[in-house]
Formats: structure tokens, C-alpha cells, sequence
């Protein structure tokens, strides 16, 4: 019986089948609030031990990993709870596994409780340390990232651990405040100089209503939210992937996928304090403007030139609240940027973009224009097709059916209509998508046979074969990656280089590292209609498969290493799906059958040898070293100076070196860029689109990384 539920085909019954007769007597006993979180315990439960693709021993261990988990996500700045209090939790740190099997809810009554208290006890604190200044000559720290610190002690400690956070939004504030002043008395738009006393001042009036605002929000936080995060803190040991997502997050989450919105277009998550852009929607307003990236933290958020509001600590849903609005309109969002720096991004809200996020392509002439000396170098004779794909999308829209493997297939035979001489495909910040399309499209450049294989709890490991018997492409052929290429990008990078049909320019390291696929389950349709009177119950967004490379290696962790790699600004930290805990391990499977091109094995070598001649002398990227060292050293030291000169002269210095490296993925010279016909023609009918693909045009002619795709291809041409 459990061998045939197991069966792809009766997966959707699964969870249903688990838990009915574990649930239909059980409930008369709890109120309703009770009975709904024994319910989304059962399926939270036997989602994680009959459907995760690693189901893991429910032992001592994992309960330790659980509290573990747990305590970081109830109070991760560690402002609310003292280690006293948590000592009362202990008891509970090898009673966890037990819970989950029992339905037992006990721990999470008593941290309830806790945290509501402590949340409580928080704004007499907050209150009577925001109302008189702080001693900004006192040289003290506090920490960057709370994981860096203790609970505290006792409630004494715990009110120090509020005055250093509060002391440094303070003084985080009167910098921003005397900048813009600054600004302002240099364009002569100052009519009063206000002080810092002035400024210290409002800046502590700001706290407090912000406070008041993020305590009002806390209290407001249902009883179900708090068990979500409890639930969590199961599914985080699993993998960083499986995750429960209670009503309203089910429903964000479903409203985020479709990009039917208006806003900015970025995913987001909660990391710490800090609403962080996890992805950036590729067409999207945020897309086209070009300054926000996958990593940045928003501190603030102003509607056009409004006062910005301060989302440090804010929910998720709240900071959204702010970020979105009609078409037309102004957001602006103060970010923290990787490498510590601060900007104001001005974005112009708007549904996405479709038309850029499916594949284009134009023909690069081979030709570098060197701005220094006004002179033309490189192959003029050599002509090189680049095609850009955002996404790997399939039925993106009924009315136009488009998918990303017809896409890019019409851009080759565009491209081959220009004569071009090779291709550059370009996956950089492709994130994935579709699994059918990735097989597809790797299939359009090498011969019919495996892609991928992949591996899941019901069936083991099996090849995916694309259908297709034509190649529609089988001249040179270089594809561009970085940090941030996932999933379906990894899948067809690793594809043509196993298959040795395509040379990978990329990162030192690897790409992102993402080698398995989550399926979503709906709690609701899992009980069925005898329920209703507790639904929404939320679903569970869960693990249940893994890509390997049909060499029998995987992109799992490892990524995809290219054969041609470029320094980077992330080379001496984590970046990817390392940075994650729990993690699935990296393992093997066994190779599959498919055909080698052997005959690229000499032009890849000696395209490879020049790259590494020119990378030994090409001075463009030395900047690059520089720069992974600043950040690496700034990953190093969590510690924000709180004496107020310090502080000034610690973010003068972030500033400074931002600057500096401001521009250092634009090449010196220029690229040549030829439009196709097709381009032509639509801009003789449509403005916008000219103003999007000239402004893309220009970015292409300056890219770093796209120039010595260029010159990797003329190797190959030779």
C-alpha cells in the first residue's frame, strides 16, 4: 500500500491518506485554535518524514536542532527574551522529536507565552531609554549580525543590549540627516542649519514612533504566525528549502508567483532585522533600472521625495505594503549593498516588463572600440551573436503559448540569418525555471540523448532526454554564468560542458550551487471538505527532488565550475547555496551514456590558454582582487564603531571605497552592437521599446565580463 502512494501519479493523495485517521477522532478535545495547530502538525510532520526526498531519523538530534533553530527565529536579535527566561526551554532541547510524533504543543505554549511577555516588557524599555540623548562619546561596539551575539543574561543586560541597538539606529540616523544637509548647503538649498542636537533630537522623537509602530505590529502577530515559525524550525533541518507557509504567507507567496502586482518587481525575505532582496523578476521595473541586486538590505523606503520610513525590523508583509503601489509612481529604497555601502534607488513602479523577460538577442561585430586611443582592435572580420535569457519560461502566457526553448530556437536561426560566426549565451542571474525547457534548449546545441538526471524518493535516479533530432546551432559556442545562475541555468551549463560542446566563462568559484527542485502542497485540499470549519490551514513548500549532471557529479552545492574563470567580488567569502545551513550534501550517481564533441576539444584548449595569457596581463581586472579583499575583510569584522566620530569615519570609509570600485564591471572600451532587422522595425512603431532595448544596447557595449565572451569566441573562430 505505502509502495503504490508513493507512485508520482497518487502523490497528490498522499498527505490525505497519512493523516486521516490520525486526525477525524482526535479534535473534540481542543479548542479551535488548538485543534488547527494539531492538524498543520500532523501534515507539517508527515510531509517532512513520508514526502522530503532525505527524510531524516527523528531523534535527539534533530531536536536539538529544532530548539536550536527555534530560539534563533523567536528572538533573533536577542532583544526580548533573557538566557534566564530561555532556561525555562531547556528542559525541552531532546523532547522535541517526541513532540513531533505525539502532536504535543507544549514547548510552543510555554515559548508563546515568553515571547509575548518579553514583546511586552520591551516598550517600558525602548520608552525610557529613547528619552533623554545617549553618551556619543563613549567608545563602544555592537554587533552587525546578531548571530554574533549571547542572549543576555538577565533583564539588566538585556536593557545594555536595547540601549546599543537603539544608540546606533540613533546615530545611523543623524549621519543620514547631517549628509543631506551637507548636499543641500552645497546646492544651496539650506535655509536653516540645524545641528547635531537638532538632529539628535528628531532622531529620537523617529525611534520612538518607529517603535511604537514595529511593537503595535508585533502585538498584532497572530497566535498561528508564531506557530508557523515553530513549525520552521522543523522544516530548516530538513533543508533551507522546505518550508511552511501559514495562510497569508500562502497567499503572498501565490500572488508574488504570478508577477500580476504593481510594484518594483523583487522577491523578498526575511534575514535578521533586515527585509533583503532575494531575487530580482527579470523585466520588471527594479530589473530595468539596474541598481538593485539579489543581497541588498532595505533600511528605508519613501514614497517619491516623502520622508523615508525605517524597515529595520519591519515584517515582510508590512515592508511590502510600502514598496508596492500604481503604475506611474515613485518608491525610493535606502539599501545596504553587499559591501556595506549605503544607496537610494529611485524606482518607477509598473507591472513587469514581459517583453524583457523573454529571450533577445542581437550580433555583436566583433570589433572592441578602445574610448582611450578613439581606434577600433580586436577580429573585425569575426561576427558574434549573443542571446540573453532571463528565464526559463514555459507557457508564460496562454494567448501567446511562448516558452523559452522556442524562444531561444528563433533567436538562433535569427542570428544565423546575420551570418554570425559564434554565440554567446548569456545565463548570468538566471535563477531557472522550467526543467522541460532547460533539456530543451541544451538539446538545440548538442545531439539528442540525456541532459540531466534526476533523483526522488518514488522512482530513484533517471536520465531527461530532450526530444528534439536537430541541432539548430554547432559553431562556437561560449556561455556566461555567475554567483547567482541556479537551478535550470546550472542544468544546461554542466550539460554542454559535460558533453564538451560549450565553454563556460564565469565566477572563480562556481555558480549558485542549487541542485534540487520543491513541490508546493496545499494543506486545505490535503484534509478535504470534512475540515472546513479550521481551514486555511497553509501548505508546505518541500523538497522532493534532485538534478545530477549526466556525468554523475551534481550542481548541488558545487555548482558549475567554469573552464574559463574571471576574478570576481565575491571570491573570498560564501556566496550561493553554501551559505545555507542544512544544506542537502553533495553525492553521486552513475554516469549516464551520451556523446562527447570531441572535435572542440582542441579549439576549447587553445581558447582556453589564451584567456589565461590575457587574464596574466589584462590590468582591467586587477581591481577585482582589491575589491573581494575589502569585502572579505568587512565580512570578517561584524562590529559597528557607536562613539559618533568613529562612526562617521567607519561609514566615510565604506562610502569612499564604494565609490571607488563604482564602475568595475564596465570595460574601458566599447563593444559594437548591431541591431537585427526585427529591432529596427519595432522601433519605428514603438518608443518604449526603443528606450528599453537602447538603453540595453548601451549596457551590452560596456559589459566586462560579455567583452571577453567576445574575444573567446574570435579564439574559436581562428
Amino acid at each position: 500500500m505505502l509502495e503504490r502512494l508513493m507512485q508520482r501519479k497518487n502523490l497528490k493523495y498522499l498527505i490525505p491518506i497519512l493523516v486521516g485517521t490520525l486526525l477525524v477522532f482526535s479534535f473534540k478535545l481542543f479548542g479551535p485554535q488548538e485543534e488547527k495547530e494539531q492538524v498543520i502538525f500532523s501534515l507539517v510532520r508527515d510531509a517532512l518524514t513520508n514526502v522530503h526526498l532525505q527524510p531524516k531519523a527523528v531523534d535527539n538530534e534533530l531536536s536539538a536542532q529544532v530548539y536550536k533553530n527555534y530560539l534563533e527565529s523567536l528572538d533573533y536579535n536577542k532583544l526580548f527574551l533573557t538566557q534566564e527566561e530561555l532556561d525555562q526551554l531547556a528542559p525541552f532541547k531532546l523532547q522535541l522529536d517526541e513532540a513531533l510524533n505525539q502532536n504535543n504543543t507544549a514547548f510552543f505554549e510555554l515559548s508563546y507565552a515568553l515571547i509575548t511577555s518579553g514583546i511586552e516588557r520591551s516598550k517600558s524599555i525602548y520608552t525610557q531609554l529613547l528619552s533623554q540623548p545617549f553618551d556619543y562619546n563613549k567608545t563602544e561596539y555592537t554587533w552587525t549580525d546578531a548571530e554574533n551575539k549571547t542572549f543576555a543574561p538577565d533583564e539588566a543586560t538585556l536593557v545594555d543590549y536595547w540601549r546599543l541597538h537603539l544608540k546606533w539606529r540613533i546615530i545611523n540616523r543623524i549621519h543620514e540627516k547631517e549628509q543631506a544637509q551637507d548636499e543641500d548647503i552645497e546646492n544651496g538649498d539650506v535655509e536653516e542649519v540645524k545641528s547635531f542636537e537638532d538632529f539628535e533630537k528628531e532622531a529620537r522623537e523617529k525611534e520612538l514612533e518607529l517603535q511604537d509602530e514595529w511593537y503595535s505590529d508585533l502585538m498584532d502577530v497572530t497566535r498561528l504566525e508564531w506557530f508557523g515559525m515553530y513549525m520552521n524550525a522543523y522544516c530548516e533541518v530538513f533543508d533551507p528549502h522546505t518550508n511552511y507557509l501559514a495562510p497569508q504567507q500562502n497567499e503572498d507567496f501565490e500572488m508574488s508567483m504570478t508577477g500580476q502586482f504593481e510594484g518594483i518587481g523583487a522577491q523578498l525575505k526575511k534575514e535578521g532585522d533586515y527585509i533583503t532582496i532575494e531575487r530580482i523578476i527579470a523585466g520588471s521595473a527594479c530589473w530595468r533600472q539596474g541598481d538593485l541586486e539579489a543581497g541588498d538590505k532595505i533600511i528605508a523606503v519613501a514614497q517619491g521625495d516623502e520622508e523615508p520610513v525605517d524597515v529595520v525590523g519591519y515584517k515582510i508583509s508590512e515592508g511590502i505594503k510600502l514598496i508596492r503601489g500604481k503604475k506611474g509612481t515613485e518608491v525610493r529604497l535606502t539599501v545596504k549593498k553587499k559591501d556595506g555601502s549605503r544607496m537610494i534607488i529611485p524606482i518607477i513602479r509598473d507591472v513587469v516588463e514581459l517583453e524583457s523577460t523573454f529571450a533577445r538577442s542581437v550580433v555583436l561585430d566583433g570589433g572592441i572600440y578602445d574610448r582611450k586611443s578613439a581606434e577600433t582592435k580586436g577580429n573585425i572580420g569575426t561576427k558574434t551573436g549573443y542571446i540573453r535569457l532571463p528565464k526559463f519560461y514555459v507557457d508564460f502566457y496562454k494567448s501567446t503559448n511562448r516558452n523559452a526553448a522556442d524562444d531561444i530556437k528563433a533567436e538562433i536561426e535569427k542570428l544565423k540569418a546575420e551570418g554570425v560566426d559564434g554565440i554567446v549565451f548569456d545565463l548570468r542571474s538566471n535563477g531557472g525555471g522550467s526543467l522541460q525547457a532547460a533539456i530543451e534548449i541544451a538539446g538545440l546545441f548538442t545531439d539528442k540523448g540525456p541532459m540531466v538526471q534526476v533523483k526522488n524518493f518514488q522512482s530513484g535516479t533517471r536520465p531527461k532526454s530532450n526530444r528534439g533530432n536537430k541541432i539548430y546551432w554547432d559553431g562556437p559556442l561560449v556561455i556566461l554564468v555567475n554567483e547567482y545562475s541556479a537551478s535550470a541555468s546550472e542544468i544546461v551549463s554542466a550539460a554542454l560542458q559535460d558533453r564538451g560542446r560549450a565553454l563556460i566563462i564565469g565566477p572563480s568559484k562556481s555558480t549558485f550551487g542549487k541542485g534540487t527542485v520543491q513541490n508546493m502542497f496545499d494543506f486545505d485540499r490535503a484534509v478535504g471538505s470534512n475540515m472546513n470549519a479550521i481551514k486555511p490551514l497553509g501548505a508546505i513548500k518541500i523538497t522532493t527532488e534532485k538534478f545530477y549532471r549526466i556525468n554523475g557529479g551534481t550542481t548541488q552545492l558545487q555548482g558549475v565550475i567554469p573552464d574559463i574563470s574571471l576574478p570576481g567580488a565575491y571570491d573570498l567569502i560564501e556566496i550561493g547555496e553554501k551559505e545555507y545551513d542544512n544544506a542537502l550534501a553533495v553525492d553521486f550517481v552513475e554516469k549516464a551514456t551520451y556523446a562527447v564533441h570531441k572535435e572542440w576539444n582542441k579549439p576549447f584548449e587553445r581558447a582556453k590558454k589564451n584567456a589565461a595569457k590575457r587574464l596574466e596581463t589584462e590590468s582591467t581586472y586587477d581591481a577585482f582582487k582589491d575589491y573581494a579583499q575589502w569585502i572579505a575583510e568587512g565580512d570578517k569584522d561584524k562590529r559597528i564603531p557607536l562613539k559618533y566620530e568613529t562612526y562617521v569615519a567607519f561609514q566615510d570609509s565604506i562610502s569612499d571605497a564604494s565609490e571607488a570600485f563604482k564602475n568595475i564591471n564596465k570595460a574601458p572600451d566599447s563593444l559594437g552592437i548591431v541591431p537585427l532587422p526585427d529591432h529596427l522595425a519595432m522601433f519605428e512603431s514603438d518608443s518604449a521599446q526603443a528606450d528599453i532595448y537602447q538603453k540595453w544596447y548601451k549596457n551590452l557595449s560596456r559589459d566586462l565580463i560579455l567583452r571577453e565572451g567576445v574575444k573567446v569566441v574570435n579564439d574559436l573562430v581562428k
